[in-house]
């Protein structure tokens, strides 16, 4: 009874895969449209029942049809989510070893790169890669052998489907973690994506940077220049996570750097400003335009995140004013085509004046007394209440303050404090006189 069993099941078999040999187009795609609605999240024993111990035969099938036909797109999407019940199939890892043996990884990845292929079919080829990248080290590491991660950070970069950019950051993420040989490649191609064109791929790429950051430990030089630049971004979804990432990487050995290059920003060079606004004023014409230049975008949310930096360090504060934060910050209050970033700089300077004594001092001195009044009475709504001479004050301010008398005013003290501290050293030097 076993035995005729058994011949039925290898009856059946054979049958069916005639008829898939001998199909055209329009009936496979039928085939697979009925084994992808039966046999999802079924295990690998149980793939080997349904095909009476010829899953293999099915599967090899599936792969050479995929090689002949995925540059055209012909039930592209159909052959991969089949070819996904393999790989994702419980005890099913010789399917794996299989579909990757006949170059199944080089295929997915030429897939992403495709022009005339569909962004589901892409994204399938995603959520294969995802299911060999989940199998184990050896496995990523050999996607990443195949330049995948290259392949795939295009692919995020030029994608037009958030839902599809998505499943890739799930992607390069897990190519990040247990794959100490090649966690730097994507690491750093997490980097190059920083200064695409896409605002969410911008996006994911710093979120994804902020957890293999902590992976890698080392920050790479590169991270600082293009973390730097998507401050430009108008997208504040963009620029909250820049601002996040560059919060993390004070704890690194990039936060020097990060900060000189915060405080330059607040003073664009006149070069760079003026080449903008001639191609607005070319290209547009309505001087509006000009709050939505990027190197204004950019001066505002430096002041924005040196004003984060100073509240989350005392310490990082101090570095800030040693390298002349408060004179960019003036400038930048200054800015009368940019009311967001006078805005942000005002907002900050005030923190800097209502922590440091030293800093208060000089301000007041720089400003004069009523425009420092009207800053201390609304910081925040300055700009509104500013007139043109007292904008080209701050903006011609020439505020240096010397490092050396940082140390006298370290947090804010009371007035007769730092009087005393002025008068005892004062006593000494005299005692100290011949």
């Amino acid at each position: 009874m076993s035995s005729i069993k058994e011949q039925a099941a290898i009856s059946r078999l054979i049958s069916f895969l005639q008829e898939w040999d001998n199909a055209n187009k329009f009936i496979r795609r039928r085939i697979l449209d009925n084994f992808i609605l039966t046999s999802h999240g079924k295990t690998g024993p149980e793939l080997e029942v349904e095909f009476s111990q010829g899953a293999s035969l099915f599967l090899a099938r599936l792969t050479a049809w995929l090689r002949l036909t995925y540059m055209y797109g012909t039930c592209l999407e159909q052959q991969l989510k089949s070819i996904g019940i393999f790989l994702s199939a419980a005890s099913g890892q010789r399917y794996l070893i299989e579909f990757l043996e006949v170059g199944g990884i080089l295929t997915l990845l030429e897939i992403l790169g495709l022009k005339q292929l569909k962004e589901d079919d892409k994204r399938e080829s995603i959520k294969l890669l995802q299911l060999i990248a989940s199998s184990g080290r050896k496995f990523k590491e050999l996607i990443c052998e195949s330049y995948g991660v290259r392949s795939i950070a295009e692919f995020l970069a030029t994608s037009k489907s958030e839902e599809t950019q998505e499943q890739v950051q799930i992607l390069l993420d897990n190519l990040g973690h247990g794959n100490p040989k090649y966690q730097n490649q994507v690491y750093k191609g997490l980097i190059a994506l920083l200064k695409c064109a896409s605002p969410k791929a911008q996006q994911l790429s710093l979120q994804t940077l902020r957890i293999i950051q902590r992976i890698v430990k080392q920050a790479h030089p590169s991270i600082v220049e293009s973390v730097l630049g998507v401050l430009r971004s108008v997208h504040l979804e963009v620029q909250y996570e820049a601002i996040q990432l560059i919060r993390d990487l004070m704890a690194y050995n990039v936060q020097s750097e990060l900060l000189k290059g915060l405080v330059s920003l607040l003073k664009p060079s006149r070069q760079e400003t003026a080449k903008i606004q001639a191609r607005i004023l070319e290209e547009a014409g309505p001087l509006h335009l000009m709050e939505s230049l990027p190197v204004y975008i950019q001066q505002a949310a430096a002041a924005k995140t040196i004003g984060i930096l100073a509240q989350d360090s005392i310490r990082v504060a101090e570095e800030l004013i040693y390298l002349n934060v408060v004179h960019g910050l003036m400038c930048a209050m200054g800015n009368k085509d940019h009311t967001n970033c006078q805005r942000q700089a005002s907002i900050t300077l005030e923190y800097f004046v209502k922590t440091f004594l030293l800093v208060e001092d000089t301000v007041r001195c720089a400003m004069g007394e009523k425009l420092f009044q009207l800053f201390m009475k609304d910081a925040t709504n300055l700009y509104l209440n500013m007139d043109d001479v007292q904008a080209d004050i701050l903006v011609t301010n020439i505020v240096n303050i010397p490092a050396d008398l940082i140390a006298i005013a370290n947090m804010k003290l009371p007035k007769e404090e730092v009087f005393n501290t002025e008068v005892e050293l004062e006593t000494e030097d005299r005692d100290e006189s011949p």
